[in-house]
C-alpha cells in the first residue's frame, strides 16, 4: 500500500499532543508538531510525568539517576529546550502549585516499568485512574483543540505511563460536549522494514546495536493498511533533531539515527504516522474524519 493520506488534509489549527514523559514528545511527534509549527498551528504538548525513573546517559550527570526529584527537575529543563525548540506550548498534567514550588510539578510521577518499586509509588501515573482523566479533560475544555495525538493501546511498548497515558487521553476526549479529532501514533511496517535495511548500511558504530532482521518489532509496528494519516517533512525532522538535543540524560543523537540508554539504533527518518480512531470508542475508522 502507498501511505500517501497527508495529516495536512485534516486542516488542523490547534492541536494537543499527550506524552508520558519528557523526551516521548519528540522522539514519538516531533517530526508532527515542528511540521504542525510551521504550518501556522497552534501546538500543545501535555507531559503526565517528569520521568523520575529514566537511565541516565552522560557519565557527568550520572548522579541523577536514581534521585527522582533532582532528576525531575533536570529533565523539567530539558522538556522546556525541546517544546520551546520545536515550537510548542508545553503543559505538565496537573500542576496547580500546591507542593509550594514556584515551578508547579506534574500531579503524577514516572511508574517505571512493571513490577518495578515505582510502579508501587502512591503518585505513580499508571494508578492515577479517572483523577487522570478529569485533569486532563479540563485541559482539553480550556484549549478546545481540533485533534488530540497520542499513543497506541500498546503505549508504543507497553510501558505503563504510555499505556495510561492513552486510555487517559481516549476518556478525556469521550467526556467532552464537541469531539476532536483523535490520532494515535503507530509506525507502518514498511517504514519499520525499511528503516532497519537503512540502520544496517548506515550504523558501523560498535558502541550501538543495530536490530537484526529478524528481530521482533514493538507493538507500535502495523500493517500499511491500519496507517490513515501520515507526516513527511525533511525540514521538521532537522527541527526534530535538534530538539532531541536538548535531552542528553535520555538520547544520543548520532547521524540519521539516535540511540536510547539501551544504545539500540534507531533512524530518523523524517516521517510519522497515525490511526485516526473513532473520538467516543477509540476504534479505527475515525467517526470524525470527513
Amino acid at each position: 500500500m502507498t501511505l500517501t493520506r497527508s495529516l495536512d488534509d485534516l486542516a488542523l489549527r490547534r492541536v494537543v499532543l499527550v506524552h508520558a514523559h519528557p523526551d516521548d514528545e519528540t522522539l514519538w511527534t516531533g517530526v508532527t508538531t515542528a511540521h504542525l509549527v510551521g504550518q501556522g498551528a497552534d501546538v500543545h504538548v501535555v507531559t503526565c510525568t517528569l520521568g523520575e525513573e529514566g537511565e541516565v546517559i552522560p557519565p557527568g550527570l550520572r548522579h541523577l539517576e536514581g534521585d527522582g526529584p533532582a532528576l525531575a527537575d533536570h529533565r523539567r529543563g530539558e522538556l522546556a529546550g525541546a517544546t520551546r525548540v520545536l515550537g510548542a506550548t508545553s503543559h505538565l498534567l496537573g500542576a496547580d502549585g500546591s507542593r509550594g514550588s514556584a515551578d508547579p510539578a506534574p500531579r503524577w510521577r514516572d511508574s517505571g516499568m512493571a513490577g518495578t518499586p515505582a510502579a508501587d509509588h502512591p503518585d505513580a501515573f499508571a494508578t492515577a485512574g479517572v483523577a487522570a482523566v478529569d485533569a486532563l479533560a479540563a485541559v482539553l475544555r480550556e484549549l478546545r483543540p481540533d485533534a488530540v495525538i497520542t499513543y497506541d493501546p500498546h503505549g508504543g511498548y507497553e510501558h505503563p505511563d504510555h499505556v495510561a497515558a492513552h486510555r487517559a487521553t481516549l476518556a478525556a476526549v469521550a467526556s467532552l460536549e464537541e469531539s476532536p479529532h483523535v490520532l494515535l501514533v503507530v509506525v507502518p511496517r514498511s517504514w519499520a522494514v525499511e528503516d532497519r535495511s537503512w540502520l544496517t548500511e548506515h550504523v558501523h558504530r560498535t558502541d550501538v546495536v543495530v536490530p537484526g532482521r529478524d528481530d521482533a518489532y514493538p507493538p507500535s509496528v502495523v500493517a500499511d493498511e491500519l496507517v490513515t494519516h501520515v507526516v513527511v517533512d525533511p525540514a521538521a525532522a532537522r527541527v526534530q533533531v535538534s530538539a532531541l538535543r536538548e535531552h542528553p540524560t535520555q538520547v544520543t543523537v548520532h547521524d540519521g539515527y539516535y540511540a536510547l540508554s539501551n544504545d539500540i539504533a534507531a533512524r530518523l527518518a523524517g516521517r510519522e504516522a497515525y490511526v485516526l480512531v473513532d473520538p467516543l470508542t477509540g476504534a479505527p475508522g475515525g467517526g470524525t474524519d470527513e
